[in-house]
């Protein structure tokens, strides 16, 4: 299993609807693939139409050590996509795990804890907070990789060397392994001249860990997570959806030769 965490301190980038899509782009190729929402407000969850009321065991649970991964894992509605959705405990879960000494391996050590009768996956991506806090710690200390969605703004360039310093952190301190899988640009609108610059700004200075693919604003992909559905099932034509799909072609292509999906 290749584990992919999704994160950005910075909010409003994008960043959920980009685990939500791409999650779901890859089990369309036939990958059995696992999302694990580590975000406290659980957007990731209720953009797969997991409601609150059927959270009986959640991230939550995994980080405190009271259930395992197969436990919490539920099955969506998506062939292939299973879910381990967030609650609002979560929200405690940095001050409970404060005093732990083992406190930014809980995901890891979760990870590598499975039943043998689980089917593992074989992606699972992690959907973080905006926040560089103990959650996305923990994402970071269990991922193979980092997938950095970038809205095209100023604000965004500042936000991305502060995660850029801290991923040099964590690879010195905790997962010494954790590379970067690409930075994807979102919330592209070519009418506004600001982003073509920005867009142009972060090519010339991390060159081909941009993505090809870029995400454009979308109508579509704000309006269905209030259905419960990623982009690719409420609207499969959209604008939105063909560049999720387009995305997770580059990012098939950037895994390594063993793990690729079929």
């Amino acid at each position: 299993m290749i584990t992919i965490a999704i994160a950005n301190q910075k909010g409003g980038v994008g960043k959920t609807t980009t685990a939500i899509n791409i999650a779901t782009a890859m089990a369309a190729t036939g990958s059995r693939t696992l999302l694990i929402d580590l975000d406290p407000q659980g957007n990731a969850s209720t953009g797969l139409g997991v409601h609150s009321g059927s959270r009986e065991t959640s991230s939550y649970d995994i980080l405190i050590g009271d259930a395992a991964i197969h436990e919490a894992a539920q099955d969506t509605d998506i062939p292939n996509l299973q879910i381990i959705p967030a609650t609002q405990d979560l929200s405690g879960a940095e001050v409970e795990l404060v005093s732990v000494e083992d406190r930014t391996s809980r995901l890891s050590q979760a990870l590598n804890r499975t039943d043998p009768a689980y089917k593992q996956p074989e992606i699972c991506f992690i959907d973080c907070p905006p926040s560089l806090g103990l959650l996305t710690l923990n994402a970071l200390g269990a991922a193979d990789t980092l997938l950095v969605p970038l809205q095209c703004e100023f604000f965004a360039l500042e936000g991305l060397s502060q995660l850029l310093q801290t991923v040099e952190r964590v690879q010195e301190r905790f997962n010494p392994d954790l590379g970067i899988i690409g930075i994807v640009l979102t919330m592209f609108d070519r009418r506004n001249r600001l982003t073509d610059q920005v867009a142009d700004d972060v090519r010339d200075c991390l060159g081909k860990l941009v993505f090809e693919t870029v995400i454009p604003r979308n109508v579509r992909l704000s309006e269905a997570p209030s259905h419960g559905l990623p982009a690719l099932i409420y609207d499969h034509e959209c604008a939105g959806s063909r560049a999720y799909i387009a995305l997770a072609r580059e990012l098939i292509g950037r895994l390594p030769e063993k793990r690729k999906a079929a």
